[in-house]
């Protein structure tokens, strides 16, 4: 079989250069020899990189699809070699019968003559012509509006009740509780939740006297806000 012409023909892609290989070495477009088709394109590509031409992706992409063609065709069972061909075969006509077709829409194109004429500007009327009910564009106001505001900065006042919130810190009320208790005064739970100015503060309040009574610094009788506190005696060893 004579090679493939030194004088590179440039093709729009795989699929052209595909059925010209099978036009000009007469093979049987229905049933493929894989193994010569193969060997056809590759050597066409090698001349294109021997030539300095820039192959395209797509072409090396057949490539790799023609030679797996080939290398699964070799198995034993090659039932997906024959899929494989098959869904080749399909490409290649329908792009056969594109490059037909638009082969006869060129030729009766060209008993056409070509005419143009200035562009002329065409009048329409801007006037808003749909009709909502008020819900609906209040709505869409407010919607309108909120899509505005989201672009400001929030406001100060959105920062006022964190950066104005005193902290509380837990070792403050342990020594709050122990000076009140070392002078002997009777300390009640309850007393000292409701003495709490803040949040921050209850809850601090509440660990120190967990701290406290696990520690043994003071003695806790009674149950819920009904308990009371006192300094717990150390005893005399």
């Amino acid at each position: 079989m004579e090679k493939i012409s030194y004088k590179l023909e440039v093709f729009e892609g795989p699929m052209d250069l595909l059925l010209s290989l099978i036009s000009k070495h007469k093979l049987d477009i229905m049933d493929i020899p894989i193994t010569i088709l193969v060997e056809q394109y590759t050597e066409y590509i090698r001349q294109m990189q021997e030539a300095n031409m820039e192959v395209a992706s797509e072409f090396i992409e057949m490539a790799a699809r023609l030679v797996y063609i080939k290398t699964v065709s070799l198995l034993p069972v090659h039932e997906e070699a024959d899929e494989l061909k098959r869904e080749l075969t399909g490409e290649l006509l329908e792009y056969r019968d594109c490059q037909i077709m638009a082969g006869k829409l060129a030729e009766s194109a060209n008993g056409f003559d070509l005419y143009t004429r200035k562009p002329t500007v065409i009048e329409k009327d801007e006037t808003y012509q749909l009709l909502h009910e008020p819900d609906e564009l209040f709505k869409a106001y407010i919607a309108a509006l909120g899509k505005g505001k989201r672009k400001l900065p929030p406001p100060v006042e959105s920062f006022t009740a964190i950066v104005s919130t005193k902290i509380v810190s837990v070792s403050s009320k342990i020594v709050f509780i122990l000076r009140r208790a070392l002078k002997g005064e009777n300390i009640s739970f309850k007393s000292l939740i409701e003495s709490s100015e803040s949040r921050s503060d209850m809850v601090a309040t509440f660990l120190a006297v967990l701290e406290l009574v696990k520690a043994k610094r003071l003695k806790a009788e009674g149950d819920g806000e009904y308990m009371n506190l006192e300094l717990a005696r150390r005893e005399k060893v």
